[in-house]
């Protein structure tokens, strides 16, 4: 990959990931690992647009029937593409179907895009890590494989013990904190070419565990802010993502302004 090419246009297509949370802006809303990259990319290109459509809770099958075709007609240099994460984590998970539907994702985007980014991506470590690794580390595998056929670049984010620290995430334990978001932005950047600014995967200083009582009350807030009601979620069949729209549905030039 050329140090210090030149893109034009980025257009992110996944879910909550990629949306951005829980890099959350003054308004409430998410910035993201993806506003970041196209912040910098834009910053250097007069002109850069950007598009982002992903949106929080999809699964691979929504992303392929509600992203793909859209994202493809953009005609971008740059089109990034995580999914599938939200499948491995149902309790089940039809992972041949995942394969299939993020094989034909990739065959539908590669041709229509400059440069298409792939991921693997990153987990908190601990429990909820250690159950769903196996499904993890098979679709990563499989990311591997379709980087290679069709020529993608892929980010390896599950290989960076930094981003595995619990430090690293939010309280919810599924979305990074901002500083996650900004080293994925750096990853993204170099992986991309472009002359690294940071170590991305510098590990956090050392800090002493928290205590047994501390760690009690904080399994007690997560499990009733959010593991019950993603249980409640997963049991009637809803998600969070229901009924909202991506929030850069266009190809058009960004402003850096907001990242200030």
């Amino acid at each position: 990959m050329e140090i210090n090419a030149t893109y034009t246009s980025l257009v992110a297509v996944g879910d909550s990931f990629t949306e951005g949370m829980s890099d959350r802006k003054p308004d409430g809303s998410y910035r993201g690992w993806a506003d970041v990259l196209a912040g910098r990319l834009a910053a250097r290109t007069p002109g850069f647009r950007y598009a982002n459509l992903a949106v929080r809770g999809k699964l691979i099958g929504q992303i392929v029937d509600e992203q793909i075709d859209t994202a493809a007609a953009m005609k971008a240099d740059v089109v990034t593409l995580v999914g599938g994460l939200n499948d491995t984590l149902r309790p089940s998970c039809d992972m041949g179907r995942v394969r299939g539907l993020l094989g034909e994702a990739v065959e539908r985007l590669a041709p229509s895009c400059g440069q298409l980014v792939l991921m693997r991506s990153p987990g908190r470590n601990g429990p909820v890590m250690e159950r769903f690794r196996p499904r993890m580390e098979e679709l990563f595998g499989y990311v591997d494989e379709l980087a290679a056929r069709h020529g993608a670049l892929v980010v390896d984010l599950y290989g960076a013990p930094a981003l595995g620290d619990p430090r690293m995430w939010d309280v919810d334990r599924l979305h990074l904190t901002a500083d996650g978001h900004h080293r994925v932005a750096e990853a993204v950047w170099q992986t991309l070419g472009l002359a690294p600014e940071e170590d991305w995967r510098a590990p956090l200083p050392a800090a002493v565990p928290p205590g047994w009582a501390s760690r009690r009350i904080a399994d007690a807030r997560f499990a009733r802010q959010h593991l019950v009601p993603w249980i409640g979620r997963r049991l009637t069949g809803r998600s969070s993502g229901d009924g909202r729209a991506p929030k850069r549905p266009e190809l058009l030039p960004y402003d850096v302004t907001p990242l200030s």
